[in-house]
């Protein structure tokens, strides 16, 4: 059986960002600064784009002017022309130095850093290209690069390009978080008025009319008046919490039918919200990164060719007695064949199929290393109201206390009252009937229920409250079993006598039994994180198949659970919705957003699924599965293919009459970058 974790319920903390201090609106200063951070990511997106074209456009005549491409394209006769080399070579220099500053500029920092990876053998790659071609230009006997040069920086170029694009995506959480708040409340005045003032101008001690439906714009204590108050979004309570004098309430819920009056407890950084930012940002910046396995195949790779390269012009100048010219030659071509293009796409191009696969499905990433991680995933977290549940009410049981009433005819007139209501349980009732029935006289109780004339009768839908304030017994086993499992339950009375009852739920999305199901036997085991009440947890937990659960979770701990978990040794992927789900996808090592839910969760989020489908949780992880294989298929290739052409390209076959030509390393170098391309286009998702 699931094991029940409950935490006590503490009164919530103020959501408003506001003080009078120096720590005013610090929720959206925070914002600001992932703005910046966000405006950083998308300069370097932009400058890889704009480098690319550029390159591309001067690449073309380069190749033009290349006789082995106009060899390959089967010209009769060439296109030279006096002092094409010249020309030829100013064009490659311009891609060199402009196109390939990035790789050069990366040079420098791996070799500051000592951590030469992708970025060194790149530029070790287009210099020595470059370099040697340039001499050759100027004087020395050999063959030159150029259209090498360029076509592997404008490759190196798309391949960053694509690689920065996916990870873009910075978090905009925290601005988010800070739109919830309304701009203005209604302070109730000392004569009793009220006046509109800005939420900033409030303070401890100040009081506040919410009007119905309005949002509660501070976090306080309610003085005055009944309601009923929807705080899914922020706590995860799925059903409409009943406010009166003396009873809590959170800045950014949703006021009901009744007019309340709020004094403001606490402001600043005390509040609800400021506090939610805070630990947005506190989990965002602690999240583990995966490192990129381009990058450490880069580094061994670099030691290899630059190892056999420095180790082929020494072997051919000092040991064979070759001339200059030929043993340099033998050193660029293992260099040219060495030449990154394969590796450099063998993750960008899985990356952007995935990514495109994944959009036309409805599963759209946002951080590329946390989808990858998701391979590793061992335990997967839901947030229950609005992503294993629909968020909303729905009747699952109707009981008759009266044998002159049928049940059908008690749940018309409990619709036809409440079907002018715009109370949550009221709406559920109301469209559990295809037709409501004429009613008048409608008048809503406060906290209590609604009531009306329906067929010339007094219809009464009440809460449990109601009864036991007016003395009316009840007593059915019945309805201890729907309390049981925390279903909520309103009694009818018509003309004031109890008639029956109707039990209410939130509902369980269909696919939640069968994505629960599929991950289980993926090896995944499936819990489940909530605000709401032990009973609806474990009935929950019981009716989907879940291995564990927590209940009566408030915001602040749901990340803390989520670390819990990952400290038992697990990698952990969490799902949900709802504002309190924010630090908790943040904390997670993967953080999959149902794109219905707010803003806040799918800007915090890894993973976006649009649908709000349970059964798009299994199709990303297995997507994450099948991309990393991929990337490991294309990497071995792209590494695997050097390790055999690098010796043929030193020369280890010469004396038997094997002799590649820098020519000959260039094709070999680009099937390996098309092998790699096709492989990574077989990709598919598996539904």
């Amino acid at each position: 059986m699931a094991k029940q974790q409950q935490t006590d319920k503490k009164s919530h903390r103020d959501p408003s960002n506001n003080t009078s201090d120096d720590r005013e609106h610090q929720a959206a200063h925070d914002g600001h600064d992932n703005h910046k951070n966000g405006n950083h990511h998308a300069h370097m997106v932009a400058d890889f784009r704009k480098r690319f074209w550029i390159s591309l456009g001067v690449t073309l005549p380069i190749l033009a002017l290349s006789p082995m491409i106009q060899t390959f394209l089967g010209f009769k006769r060439t296109l030279g022309f006096p002092g094409d080399v010249y020309v030829l070579w100013a064009l490659s220099s311009f891609v060199f130095l402009y196109g390939g500053w990035p790789f050069l500029k990366g040079l420098f920092d791996e070799l500051m850093e000592r951590q030469p990876g992708m970025m060194t053998l790149i530029a070790v790659a287009v210099a020595t290209a470059y370099g040697y071609s340039s001499v050759v230009v100027f004087g020395l006997k050999g063959k030159v690069f150029f259209w090498e040069l360029a076509t592997l920086i404008d490759i190196m170029l798309l391949g960053h390009w694509i690689e920065m694009k996916s990870v873009m995506g910075a978090s905009r959480a925290l601005e988010e978080l800070a739109k919830l708040m309304p701009s203005d409340a209604h302070k109730v005045l000392e004569d009793g008025g009220t006046q509109d003032v800005p939420i900033v101008e409030l303070k401890a001690g100040d009081r506040v009319l919410v009007k119905p439906g309005e949002k509660v714009p501070v976090d306080g204590e309610v003085v005055d008046g009944e309601s009923s108050v929807n705080e899914a979004m922020l706590t995860g309570e799925s059903k409409p919490v009943d406010k009166r004098p003396g009873s809590a309430v959170i800045g950014g819920a949703v006021n009901g039918d009744g007019a309340i009056t709020v004094e403001v407890t606490k402001t600043g950084k005390d509040a609800f919200l400021s506090q939610m930012v805070d630990l947005v940002e506190a989990a965002q910046q602690s999240k583990s990164r995966s490192q990129d396995l381009a990058n450490r195949a880069a580094l061994w790779l670099t030691i290899i060719a630059l190892s056999a390269g420095a180790l082929t012009l020494i072997l051919w100048l000092m040991v064979m007695n070759r001339e200059v010219a030929f043993a340099l030659e033998r050193a660029v071509t293992v260099m040219v064949i060495t030449c990154p293009h394969a590796l450099g796409l063998a993750i960008p191009l899985v990356v952007a199929v995935s990514t495109a696969l994944s959009a036309k499905n409805g599963l759209l990433i946002r951080d590329r290393a946390a989808f990858e991680k998701g391979r590793n995933i061992q335990a997967i977290i839901f947030d229950k109201t609005g992503t294993l549940t629909k968020g909303e009410f729905g009747v699952t049981d109707t009981v008759v206390f009266s044998d002159d009433m049928s049940a059908e005819k008690m749940l018309e007139y409990a619709a036809a009252v409440e079907a002018h209501s715009e109370h949550p349980i009221a709406r559920a009732i109301a469209g559990a009937v295809e037709k409501a029935l004429p009613m008048e006289a409608f008048k809503a109780i406060p906290g209590k229920g609604a009531q009306g004339k329906v067929d010339g009768r007094d219809v009464k839908v009440v809460s449990p409250g109601y009864l036991k304030e007016n003395e009316i017994p009840m007593k059915d086993d019945r309805i201890d079993v729907f309390n049981s499992k925390g279903k909520t339950v309103v009694f009818i009375l018509v003309d004031g006598e109890l008639k029956g009852a109707i039990a209410l739920a939130d509902i369980i999305r269909e696919e939640s039994r069968a994505a629960v199901s599929k991950l289980k036997e993926m090896g995944i085991k499936c819990m489940m994180l909530t605000g709401d009440n032990g009973l609806v947890a474990k009935w929950v937990a019981e009716e989907i198949g879940l291995d564990d659960y927590f209940a009566e979770v408030l915001p602040k701990d749901k990340a803390e659970k989520v670390k819990a978990v990952q400290n038992s040794g697990l990698v952990v992927a969490m799902t949900g919705d709802g504002v309190n789900d924010a630090p908790a996808l943040a904390q997670a090592d993967v953080g999959i957003a149902i794109g219905a839910g707010t803003d806040v969760a799918v800007q915090t989020a890894d993973i976006v699924l649009v649908r709000s489908n349970p059964m798009d949780a299994v199709a990303i992880l297995d997507l994450s599965r099948a991309t990393y294989r991929k990337m490991i298929q294309n990497l071995v290739w792209a590494t695997g293919y050097n390790a055999f052409a690098i010796p043929l390209a030193a020369g280890a076959l010469y004396t038997y009459g094997v002799l590649l030509s820098p020519a000959v390393g260039a094709v070999l170098m680009s099937m390996s970058t098309v092998i790699v391309a096709v492989n990574a286009r077989f990709l598919k998702i598996d539904r």
